[in-house]
């Protein structure tokens, strides 16, 4: 795993809000992960999912744009997507602390 992603890890995980923490690969298998596995491997399907629409939607409004990032809010969790050339970050943090 490259320095970047570990440099990442350490940031998202000091914040204090921050609830887990998956690395993705580009094949939808969590590569690293502060959830237990259960929970990785499913954000790890969803988010692939939802990566490859949000990526699709990007670039059916406008060709010449590119997906960067997705952050959204539910009622529990707020869920950060942040897409890399041969992995993607998901961040789940707590936005009501």
């Amino acid at each position: 795993m490259s320095a970047e992603v570990e440099e990442m890890l350490k940031h998202f995980h000091s914040m204090k809000n921050v609830v887990g923490i998956v690395v993705i690969d580009n094949d939808g298998i969590p590569i690293k992960s502060t959830l237990d596995h259960t929970l990785s491997v499913h954000y790890a399907a969803t988010m692939q999912t939802l990566r490859e629409k949000a990526r699709q939607v990007v670039l059916d409004l406008d060709d010449t744009n590119e997906f960067l990032f997705l952050r959204m809010r539910t009622l529990y969790h707020e869920i950060m997507l942040c897409p890399k050339p041969d992995y993607f970050i998901v961040v789940v943090q707590n936005p009501s602390e």
